[in-house]
């Protein structure tokens, strides 16, 4: 008998954020081998791309997340490849690498965690200052989409209803910050609302060549 298709899928995507299993599947990360992962906790959205050859960077505040990440990579990696300096404790705010040295730039369930819209803007605009021209930026992120007269407006910290204090964007928020860093959509906004406890937005743009 074959291997169901459940653990055969997470044999090789592990609990991979299931809208960025879509843009993998549209190719998107083709011809795209260096990526950062921007807030990377254990490494869930990274197996996949380590063990099919692309060169990952990570960053997260944890540093038992990074350690994970370490472990993920050399299970992954040859023997012998140079980690140094790809997986790093830090802010997102504060990223230690150059302009334009990464092809994709994925942040999932991260941003939401400023504490305002000035924290806001430093982790947006750092994560683009990285991207190089064609590169792909992917964020999920909660936003006040399809729960406006629950939640209020964007741009601010508030509890939401499942108890969770987020930052949370509204659709012109994203609009604007898309115009102000010269982002092309990869796809138009989609946003999960979660039985009206909360709303995630997968916002997915691509930095023009210069």
């Amino acid at each position: 008998m074959t291997t169901p298709p459940g653990p055969a899928l997470r044999a090789a995507f592990d609990s991979i954020d299931i809208y960025l299993f879509d843009q993998l599947l549209k190719g998107r990360f083709d011809g795209r081998p260096r990526v950062l992962d921007a807030g990377c906790g254990d490494g869930r959205n990274l197996r996949f791309l380590l063990s099919h050859g692309f060169t990952c960077h990570a960053i997260d505040r944890d540093p038992s997340a990074i350690e994970a990440v370490r472990q993920l990579a050399s299970w992954h990696e040859p023997t012998g490849s140079d980690a140094s300096g790809r997986f790093v404790v830090g802010e997102i705010d504060r990223l230690p690498w150059a302009d334009g040295t990464m092809h994709a730039v994925i942040c999932s369930a991260v941003l939401h965690f400023a504490d305002g819209v000035d924290h806001f803007g430093r982790m947006l605009s750092e994560l683009w200052r990285v991207l190089a021209p064609e590169g792909l930026f992917f964020a999920r992120l909660a936003s006040n989409i399809g729960l406006e007269q629950t939640l209020g407006p964007g741009g601010r910290r508030t509890r939401l209803p499942d108890g969770s204090d987020r930052f949370i964007v509204d659709e012109a928020m994203l609009d604007e910050w898309t115009t102000r860093l010269g982002g092309r959509p990869a796809d138009p906004l989609k946003t999960t609302v979660v039985r009206g406890m909360r709303a995630m937005t997968t916002w997915s743009l691509v930095r023009p060549a210069v």
